[in-house]
C-alpha cells in the first residue's frame, strides 16, 4: 500500500520583517525578494513532507496581488497541496501585515514544484499527500490540469 501523508506534515509558517534594503525605490518590497522568500519556504514544506533535499522544478505561477512597505510584517505559508512520483505540488501564500492595524491582505499567491532528491543527486520517491483544508482540496483536484499544462509547455520546449 502506497504511503499517504496529511497536509499538516508538511505545512510551514514563517514570517519575515520588511526592512529598507528589501525595498524598490516606491518603499516596496522587491517581488525578487518576495519570490526568494517563496522558494525557501516552499522547499521547506516539500523537506518536510518527504524527508529529503529538494530541488525546484518549476514555479507554475505567481500571483502579486498587494504590495508590502518597509515596516510591514510578512506571514508565509507553505503546504504540499499534490504529489507524482518523485515531485511535490506547493502552494504558498503571503500574507501581508500592518504592524500598527494588524490588518492583513492577502500579498501573493503561488504554486511550485519541488523535485525529492537522493544523496546522489536522484530523484527519490514520495508519499502521496492527504489534502486536510476545503482550499487543500480544491487545489489538489486541480493538479492534474497543472500537471497536463507544464508537460504541453516543456514539450512545445518552452514555445507555447
Amino acid at each position: 500500500m502506497e504511503q499517504q501523508l496529511s497536509a499538516n506534515i508538511s505545512r510551514t509558517i514563517q514570517t519575515k520583517l520588511v526592512l529598507p534594503p528589501d525595498t524598490n525605490h516606491m518603499g516596496t518590497i522587491f517581488g525578487g525578494t518576495v519570490l526568494s522568500y517563496i522558494d525557501e519556504i516552499a522547499a521547506i514544506a516539500a523537506m518536510k513532507h518527504s524527508k529529503k533535499v529538494v530541488v525546484t522544478a518549476s514555479i507554475d505561477n505567481v500571483n502579486f496581488l498587494s504590495s508590502a512597505k518597509v515596516g510591514d510584517i510578512l506571514i508565509l505559508e507553505g503546504v504540499v497541496i499534490s504529489t507524482g512520483r518523485t515531485s511535490m505540488e506547493v502552494y504558498v501564500k503571503v500574507e501581508c501585515q500592518n504592524l500598527e492595524t494588524g490588518n492583513r491582505t492577502l500579498n501573493t499567491t503561488s504554486i511550485l514544484t519541488m523535485v525529492a532528491i537522493d544523496q546522489n543527486g536522484k530523484p527519490f520517491p514520495v508519499a502521496s499527500v492527504i489534502p486536510e483544508t476545503e482550499e487543500e482540496e480544491a487545489l489538489f483536484k486541480g493538479a492534474p490540469l497543472r500537471k497536463e499544462r507544464r508537460l504541453l509547455y516543456k514539450n512545445a520546449n518552452g514555445t507555447l
